[in-house]
């Protein structure tokens, strides 16, 4: 049964830092594009990053680009998602998807979810 699995998730003060993993079984994670999501208390699940395998390219949520960055560990299964200078606005579940295609295309549309982290960025 395909499975993705978050976790690294937890408690961080304003300015810093986490880091996310997102490890796939029973699929390869190399044909398929990976997405990150996440939904805030009271808010519509966004998309945050995407890692389209097809070119190794990666996608941000504009509120993100320049402190997220996602990679991939294909010897791992896992995809990372590397949060820096967190904001309280960034508090929300985290939620990785494997898209239908090896590509990026919007908007993201997973065939598949894992079951979410939980990122509390607090003083």
């Amino acid at each position: 049964q395909l499975q993705l699995v978050e976790s690294g998730g937890g408690s961080v003060q304003p300015g810093g830092s986490l880091r996310l993993s997102c490890t796939a079984s029973n699929f390869d994670l190399a044909d398929y594009a990976i997405a990150w999501f996440r939904q805030a208390p009271g808010k519509e699940r966004e998309g945050v990053s995407c890692f389209a395998s097809f070119d190794n390219s990666t996608y941000y949520k504009a509120s993100v680009k320049g402190r997220f960055e996602i990679s991939r560990d294909y010897a791992k299964n896992t995809v990372f998602l590397e949060m820096n200078i967190l904001e309280s606005e960034d508090t929300a579940v985290y939620t990785c998807g494997k898209l239908s295609g090896s590509m990026c295309w919007p908007p993201w549309s997973p065939d598949s979810w894992g079951q979410g982290t939980q990122v509390t960025v607090s003083s």
